[in-house]
């Protein structure tokens, strides 16, 4: 395996009670991404626009499921939303960079919210309240 290839997915669970998809990758890191994130950030041009600073805030996702997973060809995957939206074809790359890039991620999504006048019920806190057998500490 060249250092040029992209790492490609082993494995891919949809956890409906901690809200996450989880990846491993072929170099050995797993990622957990919660749907919320996947659906906010979707590189469809329903939510991208055509070009910058055409994106299309998307707000109120704080609760959507991902109902099933639909493999897009050997590049990708298209994950069918809760919410319909099932447009969005998520790249090996894409999801490797949200992985890794998530923290960031979720740290400008909040800003935009808040800068468009918009909050999430949760506050900053992108864990589920209904404890999914995540050991983070603190009670809600």
């Amino acid at each position: 395996m060249s250092a040029q290839s992209s790492p490609v997915p082993l494995s891919f669970k949809v956890r409906k009670l901690s809200r996450v998809v989880e990846v491993e990758f072929d170099d050995g890191v797993m990622y957990a991404l919660p749907f919320e994130l996947m659906r906010v950030y979707s590189p469809s041009a329903e939510v991208r626009g055509h070009g910058p600073g055409q994106e299309v805030l998307q707000t109120g996702k704080r609760d959507v499921e991902i109902n099933g997973i639909e493999p897009v060809g050997n590049y990708g995957v298209k994950p069918l939303f809760s919410d319909g939206h099932v447009s969005g074809i998520y790249t090996w790359d894409y999801l490797y960079q949200l992985g890794r890039d998530q923290a960031a991620m979720w740290e400008t999504y909040l800003q935009k919210l808040e800068a468009a006048g918009f909050t999430r019920e949760s506050g900053r806190d992108y864990q589920p309240e209904t404890g999914g057998g995540h050991a983070c500490g603190h009670s809600h």
